[in-house]
């Protein structure tokens, strides 16, 4: 995808537990917004088909939240998800999804994320990479048993 960010990072873990990680709800919950960032089980909900919604609540550390929305345009268990993300109601989604592949690779897990760049300055994309940064630290924490 041209003029977006991308992202690869390997998981000692098998495919069909990223894949999970990614779509069952107490798992997501646990990984998605660090350990810094409150998810509660309760605000998460993933409807994992073509035209299915998500939503999940981000509680900061400052009070504040993040209600994220989106719908899934691409569901290829265990290998390729596709969904929109919203983190503004008021605005309109933007329609081109974040891209997730998941491959087997030495042992374990290459996951690959792909975003559109979207309107995002130079500055804005670095936070979104280490945004995601945190956010698959998380997720390796959760599939090694450490979190």
């Amino acid at each position: 995808m041209p003029n977006a960010l991308t992202i690869t990072r390997n998981f000692q873990a098998p495919v069909e537990q990223v894949w999970e990680a990614w779509t069952r709800p107490e798992l997501f919950a646990a990984w998605f917004g660090t350990e810094a960032v409150e998810v509660p089980l309760e605000t998460v909900s993933l409807d994992v088909r073509p035209g299915g919604a998500w939503a999940a609540e981000m509680r900061l550390p400052d009070g504040n939240s993040i209600n994220w929305t989106g719908e899934y345009t691409e569901v290829d268990p265990p290998r390729r998800l596709a969904l929109t993300m919203n983190d503004d109601p008021a605005a309109p989604a933007d329609p081109s999804p974040v891209v997730v592949e998941l491959r087997q690779a030495g042992g374990g897990t290459e996951m690959t994320l792909t975003q559109p760049r979207g309107d995002f300055t130079d500055e804005q994309l670095e936070q979104t990479r280490a945004g995601y940064g945190g956010f698959f630290d998380a997720m390796e924490k959760l599939l090694t048993g450490r979190g």
